[in-house]
């Protein structure tokens, strides 16, 4: 039995209680050899075994600073242990190292047999711990007396750096030290706060900022917000902290983070001239390219490149062996993918199916790698285009290829008109897209948008709508010599109000909202009676009546095609200078989600090329979101919106309820 007697509680209640002047008992102190020593049953604690070889050590070093206590063994040759269970352990560990003798005598203090379990548990209730703030002085004391860190490691059986961490606790401000004592600081807090060596700023971070931001994270974000994060930090990643000590950077190491943390860099300019540096080969490359402007800018945030629209590409015709090579990983996918959906499919052992699945992705990775090294930019492209080099999130090089300043884009644009002037036809389509591949349902889509936008366009150009209505007319009139009986004049319209039905989005697009606004405001200024229709608008001054001409031209554009490679009413839309960036937005529904793989990855190459190899390896509808979420603020254009226009500025309309539609 390990249980406590009644007698042996009164005696320990006793022994804690009893006045100064009661007697003490009288126990004898003996030198008894290893050997004859063995743990007692009757010691109280079962746990605290652990840390022994670190004990070991320091026994080794400086001798067994207290006795153990023990008791006469009913066989008469030896003796049990009740207090001192580990101090036993690491004594016989030494001695199976040879490091002692077992003959080696042990300082013991024998007590009665029938006091065992009370001395056992006295000295385990009565000893208090010293408090660690002392132990952090203490430390501190021995090296003051010039012992060697190393030393006081072998001393106490701890390493190092434990001892380098309890010194550098020590050196902490003596206000927080005696706060820490007090429990008002935690050790947390202190081994935040010892990142700096400074006590007013250690002071400052505490006791001046709120008690919600004293956690030991924002204290050491506080302490160092004017340096660079080692472990966090691409720049410092790619330039690596050797190199940057080398050049003479200076570093501050947080002795409390382990050796992949805590790492902080206090001067960001020679991070960013050893970057540079190390950037200098990758911009060589990139200028032998032959780019029109190569810049190195370490760091440059999505923002920075939002302020470039970038160049498209267009897609090579593939070589023999690339197409050998296209053809016969295809043929292998396809027949992975028809064994995966065969009707006995199901009967597929997952062991089986797993592999077939690996193949097919990594099949997939190969042939948008080969799809990607198919884009090219044009030669116009790179007499104008730049490219930046930089790093990335990662630590990495990458380079930002077809790059174009608002200026260079401009030119740019009106270089691709003229090409494009001389390639139309005498109806004035444009040239075929490259890759003219998107379905009829997204063609349609497409041209959809493009007819809004077209139409609220010619709504702001009453001149042009004067223009495609005597254009009309002349067609009928004049060169065809064609005479209706169902009018007089031989005109009809008919509003294109059912672009819904190809694009269910465009209904909420800002062409059509501002064009069904003016509309309205048209329609609550004017009677309808056309008696009255007509005397009102031979009262209206011509501004007006072209103004309201433009509106109704516009309501009856119609452009929506079920081909990628046809843009009708080109030349309208060059008259208004047409520029679908200002009326169409790409997203995951209204581009991505209804195009293949391979064509969303062809555009995600032109603007965030950086990305495309991670969005090749996604699913088709996570690929699609996240297009849409890089593609956001970037102004690319599927090929069937992109044509270049002429430019030709905006007639506001003199209404003043159209004012909000002129301005968009």
């Amino acid at each position: 039995m390990n249980t406590i007697t009644h007698q042996e509680t009164q005696a320990l209640h006793a022994a804690a209680f009893t006045p100064a002047a009661a007697t003490i008992a009288a126990y004898d102190l003996l030198l008894i050899p290893l050997s004859q020593l063995r743990p007692s049953s009757r010691n109280v604690r079962k746990s605290g075994g652990a840390s022994i070889p670190e004990l070991a050590s320091s026994i080794a070093r400086v001798g067994l600073l207290q006795n153990l206590t023990v008791t006469a063994s009913s066989d008469g040759e030896h003796y049990e242990v009740v207090a001192g269970k580990r101090r036993l352990a690491a004594l016989n560990l030494l001695a199976k190292r040879r490091k002692l003798a077992k003959t080696h005598e042990v300082p013991c203090l024998l007590v009665p047999d029938a006091s065992a379990r009370t001395v056992s548990l006295t000295e385990n209730v009565q000893r208090e711990a010293m408090h660690p703030g002392e132990q952090f002085e203490a430390f501190a004391a021995l090296v003051a007396e010039g012992r060697p860190v190393e030393d006081i490691a072998a001393d106490f059986g701890v390493t190092p750096l434990v001892v380098q961490r309890r010194l550098k606790l020590a050196n902490v401000s003596p206000r927080l030290l005696a706060d820490y004592r007090a429990d008002t600081v935690t050790l947390d807090q202190l081994m935040a706060l010892a990142i700096t060596d400074d006590h007013t700023a250690q002071e400052a971070a505490f006791y001046d900022a709120p008690q919600w931001q004293r956690s030991a994270q924002a204290l050491r974000e506080h302490l160092t917000e004017r340096e660079i994060d080692a472990t966090r930090d691409a720049l410092a990643r790619f330039v690596g902290i050797d190199a940057y000590e080398a050049a003479g950077g200076g570093v501050r190491r947080d002795l409390f983070s382990d050796d992949t943390r805590g790492v902080f860099l206090s001067d960001a300019a020679l991070l960013d001239t050893l970057a540079r540096d190390k950037l200098a080969a990758a911009a060589d490359s990139a200028r032998a390219e032959g780019w029109a402007w190569v810049e190195t800018v370490p760091r440059i945030t999505s923002a920075e490149l939002h302020g470039f629209q970038r160049a498209r590409r267009d897609r090579r015709t593939p070589n023999k062996s690339e197409a050998k090579r296209i053809a016969k990983l295809q043929s292998r996918q396809q027949a992975i993918d028809d064994k995966l959906n065969a009707d006995d499919a199901e009967d597929i052992a997952e062991e089986e199916a797993s592999p077939l699945y690996e193949e097919s992705d990594k099949l997939g990775v190969e042939l948008d790698n080969i799809e990607q090294s198919l884009l090219v930019f044009a030669p116009e492209v790179l007499t104008m285009a730049g490219a930046i080099v930089a790093v990335d999130h990662a630590g990495e090089i990458t380079i930002h290829r077809g790059l174009l300043r608002e200026a260079e884009a401009k030119a740019l644009r009106a270089q691709e008109r003229q090409g494009m002037q001389a390639g139309s036809d005498s109806e004035g389509e444009a040239q075929q897209p490259t890759t003219p591949n998107i379905s009829e349902k997204l063609a349609r889509r497409l041209s959809a948008h493009r007819t809004a936008a077209l139409q609220a366009e010619v709504a702001r150009h009453p001149q042009v709508a004067l223009v495609a209505v005597v254009h009309r007319l002349a067609l009928r009139v004049v060169v065809d010599g064609y005479r209706s009986d169902d009018s007089p004049i031989n005109i009809s319209a008919s509003p294109q109000d059912g672009l819904d039905t190809f694009a269910p989005d465009v209904a909420q697009s800002p062409a059509l909202t501002g064009l069904r606004e003016v509309r309205q405001a048209w329609a609550a200024r004017l009677p309808s009676d056309p008696d009255a229709l007509f005397a009102e608008l031979l009262a209206l001054p011509q501004p007006e009546l072209l103004s309201l001409l433009a509106v109704c031209v516009a309501a009856t554009v119609g452009a929506v095609t079920p081909r990628e490679d046809k843009l009708p009413a080109f030349a309208l839309a060059q008259a208004v200078g047409l520029d679908m960036h200002s009326w169409w937005t790409p997203t995951a529904e209204g581009y991505f989600a209804h195009v293949s793989k391979a064509k969303a990855i062809e555009a995600v190459q032109v603007f965030a090329p950086e990305h495309a190899a991670r969005l090749a390896k996604l699913k088709k509808n996570d690929l699609a979101s996240e297009a849409e979420r890089l593609a956001l603020g970037k102004g690319w254009l599927p090929v069937m919106l992109r044509a270049a226009v002429q430019e030709a500025p905006a007639e506001t309309l003199p209404d003043a309820e159209t004012d909000k539609f002129a301005s968009e």
